[in-house]
């Protein structure tokens, strides 16, 4: 075997053999490396592709809406089972932040709903159903009607254009309209909130809820070809529905059995009630974007539009679930 020389030979054979190998491993390195990036880069544009063609067939972004529905989920979870009160936070800023949408929707729209006092009242109306129940929800909600009447008045008193009348009494309506949509449905969740097994109705609910729209939504999307209100709401089909409320009625025997300590047969009465409710809240908020002239109500929640387009659901729900509380118990 050769020998290098102490001024720097010719390498030996086997240094050589070495080196040879480890240059053969790196280039099998470096192309395994490559063909993996060339399949990671497959993967995600045969899942983008895929992921665009759900988003034009069903109009929302899946994944996005998966997380940000999870994210939700725990937060409402966390609140109301940790600690209930600080669930007035988070009903404070759902309703909050959907009452702004709402107004902002209708601002764009030409419908001079006055935000601030708007919002003040959502907000204001939280802890009055959580302190003080039904009766000083009410009233606050009524002054706070009173409020936002007055506020616009002054804004029209006080304008250098005045407004025709005609258009000043659609801004009071719509300002009366979306308190009557927002805050006082979404006021039921609150107060449901504050009764004996109270947030246990009010996630057993809402988990209904979220059946109706997974029903409505695979049955829909797989066998859904009858319109059920092409006017309206063109994807919603008849097989959306009917998978809707068996989706529901499923899940409401699970929660009445599970959760709330009802025979199993209050929970086919359940389910039957909130899918009707949460169908007709998705509907109303159809009709309310399709008056507007807008897709969603706002763009704040990737994948699903505005928070409002995500509860329009469960405020009506939020209503009938309060109503069953008190028919069950009382």
């Amino acid at each position: 075997m050769r020998r290098r020389d102490e001024g720097g030979a010719r390498p030996t054979t086997d240094e050589r053999s070495g080196r040879g190998v480890r240059q053969d491993f790196d280039a099998r390195a470096r192309a395994a490396r490559t063909d993996f990036e060339a399949q990671i880069r497959q993967r995600r544009a045969e899942f983008g592709a895929r992921n665009e063609a759900l988003t034009a067939r069903t109009g929302r972004n899946l994944p996005a809406a998966i997380a940000i529905a999870l994210a939700f989920a725990a937060v409402m979870l966390g609140s109301l089972l940790i600690w209930t009160p600080s669930f007035m936070v988070v009903a404070a800023f759902l309703l909050g932040f959907g009452v702004y949408e709402l107004a902002s929707a209708m601002r764009f729209a030409g419908r001079d709903v006055p935000r601030i006092p708007s919002v003040a009242v959502a907000v204001a109306v939280v802890p009055a159903a959580f302190l003080g129940g039904q009766v000083w929800a009410l009233f606050t909600l009524l002054g706070g009607i009173v409020l936002i009447s007055v506020w616009r008045l002054v804004e029209v008193a006080v304008a250098r254009t005045k407004p025709a009348s005609g258009s000043v009494v659609r801004d009071l309506t719509n300002g009366l309209f979306v308190q009557a949509y927002v805050t006082l449905l979404g006021s039921c969740v609150v107060l449901l909130a504050t009764l004996p097994r109270g947030p246990l109705w009010v996630i057993g609910f809402i988990l209904v809820v979220v059946a109706v729209d997974t029903g409505a939504y695979a049955t829909g999307l797989n066998l859904g070809k009858h319109p059920m209100a092409p006017r309206i709401s063109p994807k919603k089909t008849w097989e959306g529905f009917a998978g809707s409320v068996g989706a529901s009625i499923v899940m409401g025997i699970l929660v009445s059995w599970l959760m709330l300590g009802l025979p199993w047969w209050a929970g086919i009465i359940l389910g039957v009630l909130i899918s009707g409710s949460a169908t007709l809240g998705d509907l109303t908020e159809s009709m309310i974007k399709r008056d507007l002239g807008i897709k969603d109500i706002s763009s704040f929640l990737p994948g699903h539009g505005g928070l409002l387009d995500r509860i329009d659901s469960i405020l009506p729900s939020a209503a009938i679930a309060y109503l069953l509380y008190l028919v069950v118990n009382h």
